[in-house]
């Protein structure tokens, strides 16, 4: 079996990003990688300016606690005062510009008005509350680096330095199916009238909602019969408008699973066995459009959790990087197991866990591959190196399902 690094290595290293990129407005820029770089045009904050409500002042004018100063203008934030009589204090609130010839802000509650004037109740030093231009960001400065994939604190820093649009890579399309007669869909039947053997297709529920939530355009094709020429179909149908298509089962050698075969005839397929549990079959692969193009192919397994991890393992990164994203993984944070793994596998586990109130895991009992409740109950996977043993205090190193899935 392949270690998981070395599927991760021989995948993404036959994946090259999109070329095409597009510019969108900032406000629809979440979840989308920067194609290019993002420059200031100007110094953030663009003057000097108060980050409290009080009194702009010379530290000169204030050698001891309790000096009045007269107060002779008053600044709000978008206004700019006028410079600084000798003696004087201006009134100032946060944000607004530092007047030419103060030094300091003293913030109001340390500060008594009285009438016209104000008693300075410290001895203020130069500088104090007050912003710096371009101490956040200085003018050329690239705020925002290509391959970026932006949040909302991105998006704000971008609009920071006045971008209104973004040029990011293009959204790439995936085709979704599901192949087995043994498959039917929520609301189509009703479970009492559940045929026998018959089951509801989860997969192409969580497959969708996982393609969605990396930024992707979804073409979900629906479930598949379990025919030769029908799984031939349907691949060809989704090579021609999509850069990838994903599948969840159907890629073993039985005389019922088509995929295989299908994918074999219409391009080409690997299927390897990485050594991660829950999962390990993971197919991967290219199916031929007319004009001799391919789309790329990964068949996931078909149980519920190998399907959902395997994705988040292999899946996502790969998607990411299609969008030419510089960070393709999670990083892990060491956290402390609060239960006992005494029977470890051999192969690389991903255990679902979730956090406590005490800041340790805790572990969901059935880490069985068909229970898809652990993964709504847990909050995220400990990635536990092959033949580890774990014992409750050890620090493990824990995946949030939080950047794992999204």
């Amino acid at each position: 079996m392949l270690s998981l690094d070395e599927a991760l290595s021989r995948l993404l290293g036959a994946i090259r990003p999109l070329a095409e990129t597009e510019q969108v407005a900032t406000f629809d820029a979440l979840g989308r990688v920067l194609a290019e770089d993002v420059p200031s045009v100007l110094d953030v904050p663009p003057q000097d300016n108060t980050s409290m409500d009080g009194y702009a002042l010379r530290c000169a004018d204030v050698p001891a606690a309790g000096t009045l100063l007269r107060v002779t203008q008053r600044i709000p934030a978008g206004q700019v005062g006028r410079a600084l009589e000798p003696g004087s204090a201006a009134r100032i609130f946060t944000g607004a510009q530092i007047p030419p010839g103060a030094d300091a802000v003293v913030p109001q509650e340390q500060c008594v008005a009285e009438g016209e004037n104000v008693r300075v109740g410290i001895v203020p030093v130069p500088g104090q509350w007050i912003r710096r231009r371009g101490e956040d960001v200085q003018r050329g400065a690239v705020v925002l680096a290509a391959g970026q994939r932006l949040g909302p604190a991105g998006m704000g820093l971008a609009a920071s330095v006045g971008a209104a649009r973004l040029r990011v890579a293009r959204r790439p399309r995936v085709a979704v199916f599901s192949t087995g007669d043994e498959l039917v869909m929520p609301g189509e039947v009703p479970p009492e009238q559940m045929r026998p053997g018959a089951i509801y297709n989860s997969n192409r529920f969580t497959l969708r909602g996982l393609v969605q939530a990396l930024g992707a355009e979804c073409n979900d094709l629906g479930i598949v019969p379990d025919r030769r020429e029908a799984t031939r179909a349907a691949l060809r149908e989704a090579a021609l408008g999509n850069d990838l298509i994903v599948t969840s089962g159907g890629v073993s050698v039985g005389e019922e699973d088509h995929l295989r075969p299908s994918v074999q005839a219409e391009g080409h397929l690997d299927l390897w066995q990485v050594a991660i549990k829950p999962g390990k079959p993971l197919a991967f692969g290219a199916v031929r459009r007319p004009d001799g193009s391919s789309a790329w192919f990964v068949g996931l397994p078909g149980n519920p959790v190998s399907s959902l991890i395997t994705f988040a393992l292999a899946v996502r990164p790969l998607l990411l990087k299609l969008q030419g994203a510089t960070a393709l993984a999670p990083v892990p944070l060491r956290l402390r197991a609060d239960f006992d793994w005494p029977g470890p596998d051999k192969r690389r586990e991903f255990l679902r866990v979730r956090r406590n109130a005490e800041g340790g895991l805790d572990l969901f009992l059935n880490q069985s591959s068909g229970v898809l409740t652990s993964t709504v109950w847990g909050d995220g996977v400990v990635d536990n190196p092959p033949n580890q043993v774990i014992r409750r205090g050890d620090l493990v190193a824990y995946l949030a399902f939080s950047e794992l899935l999204a």
